[in-house]
């Protein structure tokens, strides 16, 4: 008899999806340490066959939640996961803050962003200065620079697509191109390597960016992970998923 690899039991994460989303519940999943289960609702607040550009993404971190959180409480999630980068990395930090504590108080449970696990990554790591890689449009690109420039981390190269991808193209990209976004994104300056965007392949990537580059890379996803295990105090390793997941947490 196969010894049982326990699925639940021990902490439940609600994860807020972005509709079109299809890359951030298998990587949440993928991470999760036995009895952690993740359970997600899903956003709208923008058009799925709309470029997502730096309008659709602020009209997604500017819409009402209020009924998937509702119903993402009917399994009473430990810790609650805000699933898009872009939507808040669009308004700001003070934003960002507002919309986590705003979830938090219309559900009860400790609330991470993934912009702002993003931030708490580099902080644990000690980088000050980083490459950046997305599959962005460029007016986003200049808004996650800033938004991490506030947080006093400066952004030394960034590597951007070259053209502007749709909901389904971000998602589409193989972790053997997000690897190469990744490549192009570092500089010798760089303390670490920032994959920003739930919806991209990052997560099966970051390990092989590190070997590649001899740097920690952090991702949306990975970051989330990270930031949601420290709350929960659970400090057992995450191997396979870069040197962040890997590192004690308290």
């Amino acid at each position: 008899m196969h010894a049982m690899t326990p699925s639940r039991g021990r902490a439940r994460l609600g994860l807020l999806v972005p509709f079109t989303n299809t890359n951030l519940e298998p990587d949440m999943t993928l991470m999760s340490p036995p009895g952690i289960s993740v359970h997600t609702a899903r956003l709208g607040g923008y058009d799925a066959e709309r470029i997502p550009d730096e309008t659709q993404m602020q009209g997604l971190g500017a819409s009402d939640f209020d009924e998937p959180l509702r119903l993402l409480m009917g399994v009473s999630p430990d810790i609650i996961l805000y699933g898009c980068t872009s939507a808040t990395l669009a308004h700001g930090p003070e934003f960002d803050r507002k919309l986590a504590a705003r979830a938090r108080s219309v559900s009860g449970a400790e609330t991470v962003t993934a912009a702002g696990a993003l931030v708490s990554a580099l902080e644990a790591l000690g980088a000050r200065k980083v490459g950046l890689a997305s599959p962005y449009v460029p007016a986003i690109n200049d808004m996650a620079v800033a938004f991490l420039a506030e947080a006093g981390i400066e952004t030394v190269r960034r590597s951007e697509v070259p053209v502007p991808l749709s909901n389904e193209e971000q998602g589409a990209m193989t972790p053997d191109e997000v690897l190469a976004s990744g490549i192009r994104a570092d500089h010798d300056d760089a303390d670490a390597i920032v994959l920003s965007c739930t919806d991209m392949r990052s997560v099966e990537s970051v390990a092989r960016l590190e070997q590649a580059l001899g740097k920690p890379a952090i991702c949306s996803n990975q970051a989330m992970m990270h930031e949601a295990l420290r709350r929960l105090g659970i400090d057992s390793p995450v191997a396979g998923f870069g040197m962040l997941l890997e590192r004690p947490r308290t």
